[in-house]
C-alpha cells in the first residue's frame, strides 16, 4: 500500500501562490445513466442505480463550476448512451484543434459521432482518429507537454497520433491496476500552465498515485514533477485523483481526506463534491469535464 507524503513539499512550493485560471469546460446531463453493462470493475449491474440521484449530484459540480466563474457548455444526452455523462472520454482539445475519440469497447462507440459533431458545430477544427483512443481520459495537458496513458483503453499507436495533430511532446505513461484504467482516475494536472510565482517561473505539477503506473512511468513521473504529490491508494480508490483544478480550486471527492489535507498544505483550495452515484459507472469529476481549449 503507498503511503501520503512521500514527496513531501518544499517550502518554495508551500509557499506558492497559486493562481485560478477561467475555463470554459463541456458537461452532459446524465439523463440516461445507469450501468447495465461492464467494462471496468466499478461498473456492476446488479448494483442498483439512481439516475435521479446521478443527476442531481451532477447539477452540483455544474453550478460549483459556474459558481467559480467558468463557462460550461452541454452536449445533448443521447439515449441508448450512459456513459455520455463522462464527456473527459469525447476528445482533446488544444488550440482550437479537437481531436475525436475512438472507443475500445462497442458499447461506447456510439458516443464517437455526437461528440465529433459538437465540436465541428461549435467552431473547432476537428480531427477524426484513426487510433483507439478516450479523449482526455488518457490525455492531460500539462504546460506544453501531453502525458498520455495507455494499459487499458487508449493505444500506444494513438500516442503517436496525438503528437502528429498538435506538434507537442507526448509523454507514454503505462497504467498497471485495472481499477485505474484511464490516466484521469490516477493522475491529476494541479497548474496546467506555466505561470510566475515569487518572481520566479512556475513548474506546472500534478497530483498521482505512484502504484498506478509501471516502474518505467514512475520514473519519468519523478524526475518531471519533483514536486508532485503523491496520493494514498485510499485516496485514490475513492476516485479522489479523478479532479479538476483551475490551478487554485481544486474540485474533488470529500472522501478523499488526506489529499485535500495535502492540497491545503501546497495552498489549494480544495472544492468538495460527491459523485459517489456517477463512481458506480467508474467516473467522477473529471471524467464528466471535458476542457475545450481555443476556438
Amino acid at each position: 500500500m503507498s503511503t501520503q507524503n512521500t514527496a513531501p513539499a518544499t517550502e518554495a512550493a508551500r509557499e506558492t501562490t497559486r493562481t485560478q485560471h477561467l475555463r470554459r469546460y463541456l458537461m452532459c446531463r446524465p439523463e440516461h445513466f445507469t450501468v447495465s453493462y461492464t467494462i471496468n470493475p466499478w461498473m456492476v449491474p446488479a448494483n442498483p442505480t439512481d439516475t435521479d440521484a446521478a443527476l442531481r449530484q451532477w447539477q452540483v459540480l455544474h453550478d460549483t463550476y459556474l459558481a467559480l466563474g467558468h463557462e460550461v457548455e452541454l452536449i445533448d444526452p443521447v439515449e441508448g448512451l450512459p456513459d455520455m455523462v463522462y464527456t473527459a472520454n469525447g476528445g482533446f482539445l488544444i488550440d482550437g484543434i479537437a481531436y475525436g475519440p475512438k472507443f475500445r469497447f462497442q458499447e461506447r462507440a456510439g458516443e464517437a459521432v455526437p461528440f465529433i459533431e459538437w465540436f465541428r458545430a461549435n467552431g473547432f477544427d476537428t480531427r477524426e482518429p484513426v487510433e483507439v483512443n478516450e479523449g482526455e481520459g488518457d490525455f492531460l495537458l500539462v504546460g506544453d507537454v501531453i502525458l498520455a496513458g495507455t494499459g487499458f483503453r487508449s493505444t500506444g499507436d494513438s500516442h503517436r497520433e496525438i503528437g502528429d495533430v498538435f506538434g507537442r511532446e507526448v509523454v507514454s505513461l503505462t497504467l498497471t491496476d485495472p481499477r485505474f484504467y484511464h490516466l484521469d482516475t490516477a493522475l491529476a494536472v494541479l497548474d496546467p500552465v506555466q505561470g510566475v510565482s515569487n518572481g520566479g517561473p512556475e513548474r506546472a505539477n500534478i497530483a498521482y498515485l505512484p502504484s498506478a503506473f509501471d516502474p518505467r512511468s514512475q520514473a519519468i513521473l519523478a524526475e518531471r514533477f519533483p514536486e508532485a504529490i503523491h496520493v494514498s491508494d485510499e485516496d485514490g480508490s475513492v476516485f479522489g485523483l479523478n479532479s479538476s483544478s483551475d490551478g487554485y480550486n481544486v474540485i474533488i471527492s470529500p472522501r478523499a481526506k488526506g489529499f485535500e489535507k495535502q492540497l491545503l498544505e501546497r495552498g489549494y483550495n480544495p472544492v468538495l463534491v460527491d459523485l459517489s452515484e456517477l463512481l458506480l459507472g467508474g467516473g467522477g469529476i473529471k471524467c464528466c469535464t471535458l476542457e475545450l481549449r481555443g476556438a
